[in-house]
């Protein structure tokens, strides 16, 4: 089986209102940023880091339908993905296919505000679920 190379960066939490995520992140220690809207993925966003945790992405909707709509349809808060930093993109999409997983791509890279303009792409891991690819 081939390695795949991901570097864990953070988990996306989907809120419709993260006043209570705010409180629980910042009760176990959590930094949490000032609230930013990223108008190409159409979400407000805050980034959330803690020393020696995993650091979370707070993502609420945007202006009418986004990509929560379906989430929100069935919950009201969910962690819907990971996301891992990559060196390459495509080396790393055909590590993950190479290691026999299905890949069905999601959203195309795009800059991301929260990211400093780093581009980001979503994609569903059959078997595992929605992963978010960052470029270094």
């Amino acid at each position: 089986m081939s390695a795949i190379s991901l570097i864990f960066h953070h988990l996306g939490l989907a809120v419709e209102n993260d006043k209570e995520a705010i409180i629980f992140l910042r009760g176990m220690g959590y930094e949490v940023d000032e609230m930013i809207y990223d108008p190409e993925q159409n979400v407000h966003l805050r980034f959330c880091t803690a020393h020696g945790l995993p650091s979370f992405e707070l993502i609420m909707p945007g202006i009418g339908n986004g990509p929560l709509t379906p989430i929100f349809k069935r919950h009201n808060e969910l962690i819907y993905h990971t996301c891992y930093q990559v060196e390459d993109l495509g080396a790393s999409l055909e590590s993950i296919e190479d290691a026999g997983l299905r890949v069905l791509p999601v959203s195309e890279p795009k800059p991301a505000i929260l990211f400093g303009g780093r581009k980001v792409s979503f994609y569903k891991i059959f078997g595992f679920g929605m992963i978010e690819l960052l470029e270094l």
